[in-house]
């Protein structure tokens, strides 16, 4: 299983990452010094970001079973401790990190398929015509069949994916017996002597290798689904095994014929295989795309749960897994991003010249994270770990920067929309921080309303749950409903609803209820940041705290705020733009599951 998941993203790069280095502009030329230092330096990447990085470093920094980059300033703003400077950095990076995600995100099916589709031109220069149609469909069913979940055909991917990885290592294994000289390039000084006398052309060649890389961050962000054992098993065991041999193999075929370079991957197969090698390319790098679309939907949702974006509407795919859902935004944006990104490229070797940017800039960000942690462990234990990091820190550098001389050629664009979604991201978290010092300027002291206000008002038969984001205040649709109606009802819940810092949060941890008065309850609900948050649910444990809630009389109130500009909290155009996300956010009695005919949503304007 963790094959099918964790491995789809790197484990599809051999078909367009080693012939890379030697296409466009400053590509290098096919012979036996340059395919050997190419091999080094990609057999050295591989060894040293992903294989002692990625799979044995980084899965040791998760947040409670749980990776990637969100997980990862989680656990960094906690061991910030009360630091706000530290904690506004950790933020800041982390989102930016996340919102690079999603470039990545929208190439890694383009690129994909579309590499795995051209192999038809392989087979005959006459099936070049329908690389991009049949491209196009194979993305449009991908993008289509996400509402239905995944479940099922997730029962395929692993079994395909093991025989994706056979079929590389032994198409590696015929060629490198012709040509064993390759196994030279396990020798790093190849690459150390090619980087001491052309390092202008290592300059450029570490962007190709880089693409070699490509899934080592979706790798570390999947984690959560497995656990680090059997990432760690199927990544020593079978794929970093299989990937080298096939990289290998294609070098020692174009050494044997240097006019291989301009498809080594699928010139390695024989005729008769060339079809069938097409096929398989092409489910690889569906469950590869599909693996990238369901990291996209568990990032959203993430943000949403830790406040860098409104309240989305979330579909769950399965009964028993709940890491499977669709956010339908998410997946039609993706959609309409990836067929543009397929039309303005149009081939692979395009869209290798915008891949690697926010990849690379996200790998950054994690390390610094990961050094930050580090630093605030006891002990001298953690010394090499730094010398380590700040290692694994100086090469992703080094390939950052080499992939900035591909902006011209594309590589604007992950970086365009990751600045992008970082602007949205942070303009939801500022001008929500905003409406809610807004709120705490207008709203009454709960303490107040308690002793003062509340015992003379009429009583009305039922209970009323006032959502509220800060337990110490009267929500406003109290204090409207008050203005309006002149009553409380016998039984008052204020409704909290507490996002941890930590992936899960056990059932028996979920409810903390106190009474304040007779008849009124503080209640809050506890829910780690990949949860589902099910307000009834969870309600279903208040009688064991002695509080009887009966579904049939019981009534949501919910507050909705419109935001105007006024107070110059936020610029003209960001306070518009936040407006307009605030619309867009799914109402609060669909995001929390509470049954329609039982809420009651009362406006408010909030000036900011």
């Amino acid at each position: 299983a963790a094959l099918g998941i964790v491995y789809g993203d790197i484990g599809t790069s051999p078909l367009y990452a080693f012939k890379e280095a030697f296409a466009g502009g400053h590509g290098l030329t096919p012979t036996e010094p340059n395919v050997l230092a190419t091999l080094s330096a990609l057999f050295w990447a591989m060894m040293l970001i992903i294989s002692v990085k990625y799979v044995w470093v980084m899965l040791k920094f998760n947040n409670e079973g749980e990776g990637g980059v969100l997980a990862l300033t989680a656990l960094a703003n906690r061991s910030a401790g009360n630091t706000s400077r530290w904690k506004l950095l950790i933020a800041t990076a982390g989102i930016f990190a996340a919102a690079l995600f999603y470039g990545d995100a929208l190439i890694t099916p383009a690129i994909s398929v579309l590499s795995a589709v051209e192999g038809l031109s392989v087979i005959t220069p006459a099936l070049e015509k329908f690389i991009l149609p049949v491209t196009i469909g194979v993305l449009t069913g991908l993008f289509f069949i996400q509402r239905r979940g995944t479940g099922s055909i997730g029962k395929l991917f692993g079994p395909v994916t093991l025989l994706w990885f056979a079929a590389l290592a032994v198409l590696g294994v015929v060629s490198i017996v012709q040509n064993p000289v390759v196994l030279n390039a396990l020798n790093p000084m190849y690459a150390i002597n090619f980087a001491i006398e052309h390092p202008t052309g290592m300059f450029f060649l570490l962007s190709a290798v880089f693409l070699a890389l490509t899934g080592g961050e979706a790798l570390y962000a999947d984690m959560g689904h497995f656990g680090a054992k059997p990432v760690r098993l199927a990544w020593y065991g079978l794929v970093c095994p299989a990937l080298l041999i096939n990289y290998f193999g294609q070098g020692a075929l174009v050494l044997r014929s240097a006019d291989a370079i301009q498809n080594p991957f699928y010139l390695l197969a024989p005729d008769w295989f060339l079809l069938p090698l097409v096929a398989l390319a092409t489910a690889a790098t569906v469950i590869a795309s599909q693996a990238t679309i369901s990291g996209a939907y568990s990032i959203t949702l993430q943000a949403m749960r830790m406040g860098y974006l409104p309240r989305l509407f979330i579909q769950h795919t399965s009964d028993s897994q709940r890491g499977q859902i669709y956010i339908p935004v998410v997946n039609w944006m993706m959609l309409v991003g990836v067929i543009i990104l397929v039309f303005q490229f149009g081939s692979s070797g395009a869209l290798a010249a915008a891949y690697g940017i926010a990849v690379s800039g996200t790998m950054i960000i994690t390390t610094l994270l990961t050094i930050f942690v580090t630093l605030m462990l006891p002990g001298a234990a953690r010394l090499p770990l730094l010398a380590a990091l700040l290692v694994f820190a100086l090469l992703e550098v080094l390939f950052f920067g080499s992939n900035l001389s591909k902006i011209a050629s594309g590589g604007w664009m992950p970086l365009a929309l990751g600045l992008f979604l970082f602007l949205l991201l942070s303009t939801w978290k500022r001008g929500s921080s905003l409406v809610a010092e807004q709120r705490r300027k207008l709203d009454i002291p709960m303490a107040s309303f308690i002793s003062g206000t509340q015992p003379d008002v009429p009583r009305v038969p039922g209970t009323a749950v006032y959502l509220t984001a800060d337990p110490n205040t009267v929500p406003s649709a109290l204090f409207h409903n008050l203005k309006h109606f002149k009553v409380l009802h016998e039984q008052t819940l204020f409704l909290h609803v507490v996002t941890k810092d930590v992936p899960y949060i056990e059932a028996e941890q979920r409810l903390q209820v106190s009474q304040i008065a007779p008849g009124m309850y503080n209640v809050a609900l506890h829910f780690g940041f990949r949860q589902e948050v099910d307000i009834p649910k969870a309600l279903s444990g208040l009688g064991a705290q002695g509080v009887e809630l009966d579904s049939m009389s019981t009534t949501f109130f919910v507050a909705r705020s419109n935001v105007v500009d006024g107070l110059g909290g936020m610029p003209s155009w960001r306070c518009a733009l936040f407006s307009w996300m605030t619309r867009q956010s799914e109402g609060a009695a669909s995001f929390f599951n509470l049954p329609s005919n039982q809420v009651v949503e009362l406006g408010t304007k909030v000036v900011l």
